[in-house]
């Protein structure tokens, strides 16, 4: 992938991400009084951004799958299954922060991962491989956790699926960190210590200083960020709650993170 599609797929992702946390604020505004003149004026305009952002996607196609869904979000089913105007305000919102969410997701896992756009509905997912990974062992272990990570996902298990990205995560920044060098850690602030005694957090941050990675990890969630310190153990913490979207995020920031790594790709 190019720089220039790369920039404008984080661009986007920033976008739906800040879309899907307004309306979240929208949601609990509707549930509290949704008749207020206020509420209507921030729905309406929550919902006008969204169909922005979903048209340029869409790129004006109104047949495409995610201009179909975002219209379908304010449709309200009959008696008979057919389809008729006026949804009740909190499901339209609950319906486009599911848009959302998928339009986040085709496009985090975009290039590689695919044989095709993955926007356009029509493609099929290839296994990740690993190749860039210096130490020919690990490979197979993240290979392995990858996927596993996935399946977790989809069924559903966010918990899991958030912790085994992390692990991942830390698994492939540490391996890059390891075959860096010695003088470039030096020049971006790394500690004097082991860099496996180096916190989780510290880690992404070197690697991103000295330009193993871009700055994608600023998306991950704080519960993926604090994921060591709430894992089993003497002194460990009890692991928070992890939504669908933290756990969907965290893979996300993965991917971004596997095509930093591994730019030929």
């Amino acid at each position: 992938m190019d720089d220039g599609l790369r920039a404008q797929i984080e661009i986007y992702l920033s976008r739906l991400d800040n879309l899907a946390r307004r309306g979240r604020d929208i949601r609990d505004m509707v549930e509290a009084d949704h008749g207020n003149s206020r509420t209507i004026s921030a729905v309406r305009a929550w919902q006008e951004e969204c169909g922005v952002v979903i048209n340029e996607l869409s790129g004006g196609n109104k047949s495409h799958w995610l201009a179909r869904a975002f219209s379908a979000a304010f449709l309200m089913r009959g008696d008979n299954g057919r389809a008729t105007e006026g949804a009740a305000p909190k499901d339209i919102a609950d319906r486009l922060l599911a848009v959302l969410q998928k339009a986040a997701a085709s496009l985090a896992e975009m290039t590689d991962d695919h044989h095709s756009d993955p926007l356009s509905g029509t493609y099929r997912a290839r296994t990740r491989h690993f190749d860039f990974v210096h130490n020919t062992e690990l490979r197979r272990v993240v290979e392995q956790a990858y996927l596993d990570s996935r399946s977790a996902l989809e069924s559903k298990h966010y918990d899991v699926a958030l912790r085994t990205s992390c692990g991942v995560l830390e698994a492939i920044v540490t391996d890059a960190l390891e075959h860096a060098g010695a003088e470039k850690l030096a020049s971006s602030s790394a500690p004097a210590s082991k860099i496996a005694d180096w916190p989780f957090e510290t880690r992404l941050a070197v690697a991103e200083k000295a330009g193993l990675i871009r700055g994608g990890c600023a998306r991950l969630p704080a519960v993926a960020r604090a994921y060591r310190d709430n894992t089993c153990g003497e002194g460990a913490s009890e692991m928070p709650r992890v939504t669908e979207r933290d756990a969907r995020v965290t893979g996300q920031v993965l991917n971004v993170v596997i095509r930093d790594l591994d730019p030929g790709r």
